[in-house]
């Protein structure tokens, strides 16, 4: 392709401001908001011009936003929820955004700004800086002093073994030595893990209520399209008749991009959408076209690519605007409906832009060419002149530097605030351990990734009454959540528990693991096997309220707490409750727990969010009860609050069933199962791949599907096109398979992920440039074909696909995987030398590359004593470059038909024995378990 010079995409987009007049009068200053154009008629207006600093009332936490203000509107945040640093230079907006050396560089400063957070569903994307907090990457001191109850006086960074241990958890152990039981027949494998009511539903309430309008979205199966069907505006689903009608009637497209658990979606939807006002503006002047990003994230990131490249910014709802041709000349996120003091209204920005379609189109068209021209350019990520893999050493080392000196020392996480769970920094920190146990920075990750997991599960962010994980905390303690509940939070951070576990020894990690996967099986799992996407963060309070509110599902008042909980204590001194033991542990005020600030529309007023604000020792000293006595008491307190938050109106269950997010479940039952010794769960891995290939496998075409949908009666439904899979599916569940057959050893997984992996070189690997495309080719509505370049809140496609590759060439000796996945980690190597920290994933797949896996071959009967022992002792070893293979005699089999050396292994005197092997070439045989776990720690 044809370079396109650094300047042009700065000035095709500078140019658009020219198509706009002075803004309302009611709106007097500069913002970088590109609608918000300044008052004066004679004041050249800069699209990036930086807006004025918040006032200090803003900026202390203590203070009330003025009411005219959206103080939670989109602003610049990354994936991690922190602020992206500026991209200005000498006031005009740097739009080389793909400059990795710029970004490179960005490391070293640690003089940006830093704004109050005030987005939620902002994330970073390929165009923006992908560093974690880089205005906190500075030397972390080696002690500090800490607000933190569980870390008292000066806290020391190296010693990892402080952060175990701080508190004994309250609930039920798990033990991986505990005897594995049998799943029996299919029939008793749909009977899930129970606990309590169930926690979601498919959105219905009792508030119901009568639909004046109903547009096309009605026919669609996307929980996100339906909450849209009866808005007053004329929605179309992406496709050729939306497109087909733009170019008939000469009308530009707005398209509208969210998902149904999205918080500021729902807001926009309320003011905007169903305005008969605005809906009438939009249908006039507009095709509008509503997308679910989690059913097209190929549509998604084209468009993000485009917003973020053009404002440095980027979140949902997406609203962009595009030409017949689909091409985007502006875009933005959330509007509120009428013009305010730092955002002019959509009502107003719809106007304009219609005004100047009209006026301006010849220049609209040339802009938005020269726009998606320098895009194209600036997207590719490919080998360069004579690229390698690069050397692991450097790239782990540089990593860890970065997250580490963005670690938060007292309340763990790698930002102030908003704290995303981000457990690909979890797992990149387990195995940089793994490299340097006996060293002070072996320890020190150790410790991060420990302490991290225990604030999180200490703080709000965690369920402590229902189960599972919020997405994000808003604060810097992990307290104040957003209260939707996400599938693939939940399976990695299941995996996540359970490795550190198998770490540490420390059974508060393995009962969190265990917590998170009641939750799924209760509150996310489909009667037919697979998991559903997402809780909403928005209920109603009452059966009698109005209006959602976000977080009425999850909290509570003092009152509440002393209504439920009025037994009053025996044996103690003081008169007390249980009401007050509780409240005393989790937190709980009179008059609520929650910051004005982490509330600007009042939601949370009074209300308390549950966090463990003491250990179970300090509660216990403090009301002179026994431990063991409290632990019973509070276990008691949480089933009472289980039961009575039963009766309150559920949140909105997305029942859409997506492919990459049942594969990262899988693998959360599945490494679970296996690590805390649990067959139930790897029963229900199995129970939910055996779904996939039943409702999203397409066997006459070896294709995944993307999606399928909860229908009527139990029943799971297709749309009437089905949407293929895209190649974070494959990914994932390619990972899965592998995952689950370690946990069951049944052959047949690793058969089916070899089979989709050729399926997913054939579909979306670049001959070219190297690497995989996330989409396929062929479809004329996708106007760049994208590589993720970073991880996030979900590891990137390309990064999981490096592990997969070698584990795939381990299993079916087919080397040119591994070539493959080498070719790969070149494509991205000026990133991962760089700034690895945005792709901690694909940095630690750098190791088994250059290191090669090991393959652990146990020589055994599946149902042997002997075989089982040896199993154990695989599991319970914290390797992360290993393959586990079982070599059953069985020379039909898979394994033996791919893996000739397996027959040349035998079993020393009769018994059940352990071989490791590199690059097929063996060890001496090993009987014991003493001897196996020696073999894995080399």
């Amino acid at each position: 392709m044809e370079s396109v010079p650094k300047a042009s995409l700065l000035s095709s987009i500078v140019e658009l401001a020219d198509i706009f007049g002075p803004a309302p009068v009611t709106s007097t200053h500069v913002s970088a908001d590109p609608w918000d154009i300044p008052a004066s008629g004679d004041v050249t207006f800069d699209l990036f011009a930086k807006p004025p600093q918040p006032t200090e009332q803003l900026e202390h936490e203590s203070s009330q936003a003025p009411s005219s203000i959206k103080p939670n509107s989109p602003v610049d945040l990354d994936l991690f929820g922190d602020l992206i640093p500026s991209t200005k230079q000498n006031g005009v907006k740097n739009t080389d955004v793909f400059d990795l050396a710029g970004l490179g560089d960005s490391l070293t400063d640690t003089d940006k700004e830093r704004k109050d957070c005030k987005t939620p569903e902002s994330f970073l994307g390929p165009t923006a800086s992908s560093l974690v907090n880089l205005d906190s990457l500075v030397v972390a001191p080696a002690t500090l002093k800490t607000h933190n109850p569980f870390l008292s006086g000066v806290y020391s960074i190296h010693k990892a073994h402080q952060v175990l241990g701080l508190l004994q958890n309250d609930g039920k152990r798990v033990r991986k030595d505990e005897p594995h039981k049998k799943c029996g027949t299919q029939e008793t494998r749909t009977v899930f893990l129970r606990g309590g009511p169930a926690m979601a539903t498919g959105g219905k309430s009792s508030q119901s209520s009568i639909h004046r309008y109903t547009n096309r979205l009605i026919n669609e199966k996307s929980p996100y399209l339906l909450q849209h069907a009866h808005n007053p505006v004329d929605w179309y689903p992406w496709g050729q008749e939306a497109f087909d009608k733009s170019k008939k009637e000469n009308k530009l497209i707005f398209l509208s991009v969210g998902y149904s658990t999205c918080h500021w979606c729902h807001v926009m939807e309320q003011e905007s959408f169903k305005s008969k006002e605005i809906g009438k503006i939009l249908n006039d002047n507009f095709v509008c076209i509503k997308v679910d990003r989690e059913e097209r994230p190929d549509v998604d990131k084209v468009y993000m690519t485009f917003v973020q490249a053009t404002s440095s910014g980027g979140g949902w709802p997406m609203s962009v605007w595009l030409t017949p041709d689909l091409k985007p000349f502006v875009g933005g996120t959330y509007f509120p409906p009428e013009d305010g003091i730092y955002q002019v209204g959509f009502r107003t920005v719809l106007l304009r832009i219609a005004d100047q379609w009209k006026q301006n189109k010849n220049a609209l068209l040339e802009n938005s060419q020269r726009i998606m021209s320098a895009l194209l350019a600036r997207a590719e990520i490919g080998i360069k002149g004579e690229d390698s893999p690069p050397p692991f050493p450097e790239v782990m080392a540089r990593c860890f530097q970065q997250l580490s000196e963005s670690y938060d020392e007292e309340y763990g996480g790698f930002s102030e605030f908003p704290k995303f769970p981000t457990p690909v920094n979890l797992n990149f920190l387990f195995t940089y351990w793994t490299l340097h146990r006996a060293s002070p920075n072996g320890a020190r990750a150790l410790q991060m990734v420990l302490h991290t997991l225990k604030m999180m599960a200490y703080g709000g962010i965690h369920d402590h009454i229902a189960q599972g994980f919020h997405r994000y905390s808003t604060d810097q303690r992990w307290h104040v959540p957003h209260f939707e509940k996400m599938l693939y939070d939940q399976g990695q951070l299941a995996v996540a528990y359970a490795r550190a576990f198998q770490i540490s020894g420390d059974e508060f990690f393995a009962d969190v693991a265990a917590d998170i996967l009641l939750y799924v099986s209760r509150d996310l799992s489909d009667r037919a096997g697979g998991f559903y996407s997402a809780e909403d963060a928005d209920s109603y309070p009452t059966a009698k309220s109005k209006e959602k509110r976000e977080g009425a599902f999850c909290v509570w008042t003092a009152e509440e707490i002393r209504r439920l909980l009025p037994e009053p204590l025996e044996g103690v001194s003081e008169r007390k409750t249980l009401a007050d033991v509780f409240m005393h542990h989790y937190g709980i005020k009179e008059g609520g727990n929650v910051s004005p600030a982490k509330d600007p529309h009042q939601e949370l007023r009074g209300q308390n969010v549950l966090i463990v604000q003491y250990s179970l020792e300090l509660t216990a000293a403090r009301f002179g009860l026994g431990l063991e006595q409290l632990k019973t008491m509070l276990v008691k307190s949480r089933e009472r609050l289980c039961e009575a938050r039963g009766h309150r109106p559920r949140p909105h269950l997305d029942t859409k069933m997506l492919a990459s997010w049942n594969g990262l479940m899988i693998s959360g039952f599945a490494q679970s199962g296996a690590i805390l010794g649990k067959e139930e769960y790897v029963c229900r891995a199995g129970l939910a791949a055996d779904f996939l290939r039943g409702h999203l496998f397409d066997a006459s075409s070896g294709r995944l599907l993307r999606s399928c949908y909860r229908g009527k009666g139990s029943s799971v439904e297709q749309s009437a096109v089905p949407i293929q899979g895209f190649l974070e599916d494959y990914v994932f569940v390619i990972q899965a398979l592998f995952d689950l057959y370690e946990a069951s050893l049944n052959q047949s997984w690793l058969e089916w992920a070899v089979q989709l992996q050729r399926k997913q070189d054939e579909l979306f690997w670049d001959s070219k440039g190297f690497a995989y495309f996330s989409s396929e080719a062929g479809d004329s509505s996708l106007l760049l074909r994208l590589k993720d370049d970073q991880d996030g809140v979900e590891p990137s496609a390309n990064s999981v696909a490096v592990a997969n590759l070698l584990r795939a060439a381990c299993y079916s000796g087919n080397m040119e995987w591994v070539e493959k996945a080498g070719q790969i980690l070149a494509a991205f190597s000026e990133r991962l030398l760089k700034i690895p920290v945005a792709l901690p994933e694909m940095a630690r797949a750098t190791v088994a590359f250059h290191r090669t896996l090991k393959q652990v071959v146990i020589c055994g009967a599946p149902e042997g004593e002997d075989t089982k022992d040896l199993l154990r002792c695989v599991h319970s070893v914290f390797a992360p470059n290993k393959v586990l293979m079982l070599a059953d005699g069985d020379s039909t089999g898979f394994l033996y038909h791919h893996l000739p050396f397996l027959s040349s292994l035998e079993r020393k005197d009769g018994k059940a024995t352990a071989y490791l092997c590199e690059n097929f070439a063996c060890s001496l045989p090993v009987t014991s378990s003493q001897e196996l776990r020696r073999l894995l720690l080399l």
